[in-house]
């Protein structure tokens, strides 16, 4: 099963908020997941909440990022960690 960690489109029309879950990458965009790991709110005053612990987990099990979150990732230092995390081990 490939797993990918991707955003989920909720909120109402013209006003976008996403889940960041990690999900089979055959699923459908909106359907069933395996673990929700944020939020992300682009529209209005731009948060993010992340669960650093729940992302680096996926991570480190070889969930693959899409490219938007990799940049969300990236931007809270995560993919920093798991760059290190790596050096480490290896």
């Amino acid at each position: 099963m490939a797993v990918k960690i991707r955003l989920m489109r909720m909120g109402a029309k013209k006003r976008p908020t996403y889940r960041i879950v990690a999900t089979d990458s055959r699923r459908p965009r909106d359907g069933k997941y395996l673990e929700l790991i944020g939020t992300y709110a682009p529209v209005g005053e731009c948060s993010v909440k992340i669960n650093e612990e729940l992302a680096l987990k996926w991570l480190n099990t070889g969930a693959i990022p899409t490219d938007t979150v990799r940049s969300l990732f990236s931007k809270a230092g995560i993919m920093k960690k798991y760059a290190d995390s790596k050096v480490k081990k290896g």
